[in-house]
């Protein structure tokens, strides 16, 4: 990462945390408004990189809801990076995957470049990681079975990704190139960037998709008749069809007009492709599962979140370059102490594949049982040794506990430093099974 790019990752921070902390020293609350809506911003969720999450609540309808804003200052191919994002959750469809509401692209009234913004469902129980800190406060842990439930369902969520099949596209029957593993030149725009070519997208859209909650159907309502370049969430017609665009293009408002469409640039790409009911294996992977992106739902479901990292999960490094390339990526996106080893020093002649997200599950479960990494130890955050070296040695060791001898050899079999030797998820749902059975 270049030193203009951390500058001006501290400046936009700045900025959005003065704008966000504003509710809470002024008397009234900070407010964004897009496309003629009006949202309250309570308060900040979460941060990262360009991004920030915040408790927005909708002006008109009372209702709240996660709204992740992130800045693109460098244009066309930031807003691409962002959208990628918003693709992987129109993608997979899983009960244990978050939704997406709405999303828009919007140009940034100071001047900075473009805005995209994602409304997300809102939920009050946290993350596993707040869990996880608040066991350490009360000096408490999760019961073995509980704690099993909720990392199956999350492995549940990771198997839809690397399970995941493409429809073909093309009329002359020729296979889709979504398969391929070459990666892009650019490290900022790796992976996927095409739009998602599913089969009944709209579906996706659906507010009682993934167990959500019902009354999200009049979040935003979209009545009938609504004039031309209106607001709407997923508002479903009287007719029973689909529904209509969720943002629509809009004339210049307080935070200035809408740019691009995904919605409405989805269904233009699903309708010229072809071949609709064919499809092929096309494996993705999260590239940065821990327990701070699993959030836990009112009914105590775990929710896979944050696809900012997603990319196609099977890429051949074919030289010094690509190698390179994908280290550079997962230093800025995948979080140290969950990334797996291959990660860290990149080989020539290798194929990266989904056990990368194993090897995450693995740190994520260890993180659940014991309150932090494997790799996050006194030896490594107090007494001057590197975590990349205890990672690519897969140095660790279980702690002293009441936990069963399956939940360590579910563990163990998931920290192989050779992705060769690691389970697959469906194998690691399999020895999840076999656990959550005997401690019944």
């Amino acid at each position: 990462m270049s030193l203009l790019h951390i500058l001006d990752n501290l400046k936009f921070q700045a900025k959005d945390a003065f704008w966000a902390l504003s509710s809470c020293i002024c008397q009234e609350s900070a407010k964004v408004k897009i496309n003629g809506r009006t949202f309250k911003i309570i308060k900040v969720l979460g941060e990262g990189g360009f991004s920030f999450v915040y408790l927005a609540q909708d002006e008109h309808s009372g209702r709240q809801f996660a709204l992740k804003k992130i800045r693109c200052p460098g244009g066309s191919e930031d807003v691409r990076q962002a959208m990628r994002e918003v693709e992987a959750y129109r993608r997979f469809k899983h009960p244990n995957i978050i939704r997406i509401l709405d999303s828009a692209v919007v140009q940034d009234p100071a001047g900075d470049g473009q805005i995209v913004y994602l409304f997300l469902p809102l939920y009050k129980g946290g993350n596993l990681q707040d869990a996880i800190n608040s066991n350490l406060i009360n000096n408490s842990h999760f019961p073995e079975r509980e704690m099993l439930r909720l990392f199956k369902g999350t492995c549940e969520a990771v198997r839809a990704m690397h399970d995941y099949r493409a429809p073909i596209s093309g009329r002359s029957g020729q296979p889709s190139q979504s398969s391929s593993s070459q990666p892009s030149s650019h490290p900022r725009l790796s992976g996927d960037h095409s739009h998602p070519r599913l089969s009944g997208e709209r579906e996706a859209l659906n507010p009682t998709h993934s167990g959500a909650d019902e009354d999200d159907e009049d979040l935003f309502p979209h009545p009938e008749g609504d004039s031309e370049g209106g607001y709407s969430y997923h508002g479903s017609s009287k007719s029973g069809r689909s529904a209509v665009p969720l943002m629509t293009k809009h004339r210049a408002q307080d935070e200035g007009e809408t740019i691009y469409d995904g919605d409405e640039e989805l269904a233009r790409i699903q309708k010229d492709s072809g071949h609709v009911g064919e499809t092929e294996l096309v494996p993705y992977s999260h590239r940065d599962l821990k327990p701070g992106n699993v959030m836990i739902a009112d009914d105590g479901s775990p929710i896979l979140m944050d696809f900012g990292s997603t990319m196609k999960a099977r890429i051949k490094i074919e030289n010094r370059s690509q190698a390179l390339m994908q280290q550079d990526i997962a230093a800025e996106q995948s979080t140290m102490a969950y990334r797996a080893p291959e990660l860290f020093d990149v080989k020539t002649g290798i194929t990266l594949d989904e056990k990368v997200d194993v090897w995450s599950l693995g740190c994520t479960l260890y993180a659940m049982a014991y309150s932090h990494s494997p790799f996050e130890n006194t030896q490594t955050t107090e007494q001057g040794g590197s975590i990349a070296m205890a990672v690519m040695n897969a140095q660790y060791k279980h702690p002293s506990s009441a936990y069963s001898q399956g939940l360590k050899d579910l563990i163990d079999a998931m920290l192989r430093a050779d992705p060769k030797q690691r389970p697959d998820i469906h194998q690691v749902i399999e020895m999840t099974n076999g656990a959550l059975q005997r401690v019944s």
